[in-house]
């Protein structure tokens, strides 16, 4: 069995996390979440946008703007899935790059 395990970008029949175990990031279960992935973000992004013009809308119902809120909580909770399951697919950083990130950077104030 791999080691490499992906979280899938939707849940289970009970709702639980679901897995694909594969080293093949071009599988077809694999393109399958990516895609997913690419759509549930792209709705999250257009959820927004209508979001911004509702609450502009100052005759914007009570139902209308708990119907969003419930959406954007579903938009939030897909992105935070995908940020977690391309979080965890980052290789590690080598002793290297550990290195590196604790050196001063120009940005972080740090004279030369």
């Amino acid at each position: 069995m791999s080691a490499n395990l992906r979280l899938l970008p939707w849940p289970g029949p009970a709702g639980q996390r679901s897995y694909l175990s594969t080293d093949d990031r071009d599988s077809p279960l694999s393109r399958l979440a990516d895609e997913m992935e690419e759509v549930q973000l792209d709705t999250g992004a257009e959820l927004l946008d209508h979001a911004a013009k509702l609450l502009e809308d100052q005759k914007a119902s009570a139902v209308e703007l708990r119907f969003l809120s419930t959406r954007l909580c579903e938009a939030l909770r897909d992105a935070l899935r995908v940020a977690e399951s391309r979080g965890g697919r980052l290789p590690e950083p080598d002793d290297d790059d550990a290195e590196r990130d604790k050196l001063p950077t120009p940005a972080s104030g740090a004279s030369g």
